[in-house]
């Protein structure tokens, strides 16, 4: 490494996933095998999103090297942004400081399940490429749904399918109605899939709409391909919010010990 190079800095935090254009030029993964990412993805998400955010508070889950926390706390937000990889964090905290926002943005390394010990709500929660990766990926939607106070935007892996005309209260006799085309479904991946060990899942569109419903959550707006803006639905609360709210209380750890 020659250490008068000006990518010095950048090198000594690689690898980079997040192609982040800083302030002085510099990129810090010019040549990423998914092109510029994840700009082309924030100028899907960017339109949809307010110019102005002062007084949001924002919760951006696994957020590696910070690319859309750095670009909400330039509007204005505050930001909490988690990841469970230290690597991430490191490299999010030195390009929100060449961002000059790093005073806007607050990290901390956990899980999405971790959220469950959390209290209130976030006007704006980023729930992007990280279902999938999931090993119990409802729970962890369930966890994140509750702490949604305004919109949250999901974004997952995806595998083909339509949406069925109706899709309640089948008869078991009518099971064969399960393996239709616009079935809400994921496959489970045992394996890998583009050789990456945590890809679980792969929901078609039908199982995303029905499982964010199923979490209390409407889809408004669909910004970008497999990206989901969502807003809470009061008219259909979560099931964990009314009948089945024992059983989540205990996968959680939160139910009272029986005598």
């Amino acid at each position: 490494m020659d250490p008068n190079s000006p990518d010095d800095d950048i090198r000594a935090l690689a690898p980079w996933f997040h192609n982040l254009h800083l302030p002085d030029g510099r990129q810090t993964a010019p040549g990423h095998f998914l092109g510029d990412f994840p700009a082309y993805k924030w100028q899907e998400l960017a339109a949809v999103l307010p110019e102005q955010m002062a007084g949001w508070r924002v919760l951006d889950i696994g957020c590696n090297a910070g690319f859309y926390s750095i670009e909400l706390a330039r509007r204005g937000a505050r930001v909490t942004a988690i990841d469970m990889n230290a690597h991430y964090l490191k490299q999010a905290r030195w390009a929100a400081a060449q961002f000059g926002v790093l005073e806007n943005i607050e990290l901390h390394r956990m899980q999405v399940y971790d959220l469950v010990r959390w209290q209130g709500r976030f006007d704006l929660v980023l729930f992007l490429g990280v279902f999938y990766h999931l090993r119990y990926p409802l729970l962890g939607l369930d966890i994140v749904s509750r702490r949604v106070g305004r919109m949250m935007v999901f974004q997952t892996l995806t595998m083909p399918g339509g949406v069925a005309p109706t899709t309640y209260d089948l008869p078991f006799e009518a099971r064969e109605r399960l393996a239709d085309d616009g079935w809400p479904k994921m496959a489970f991946i045992e394996q890998r899939l583009a050789n990456d060990p945590t890809n679980w899942w792969a929901p078609n569109h039908a199982g995303v709409l029905a499982m964010l419903r199923s979490c209390g959550m409407r889809v408004v707006a669909q910004p970008g391909r497999e990206m989901y803006l969502c807003e809470p639905d009061p008219a259909n609360p979560s099931c964990i919010e009314t009948w089945n709210s024992d059983e989540y209380l205990a996968v959680t750890g939160r139910r009272p010990h029986a005598e």
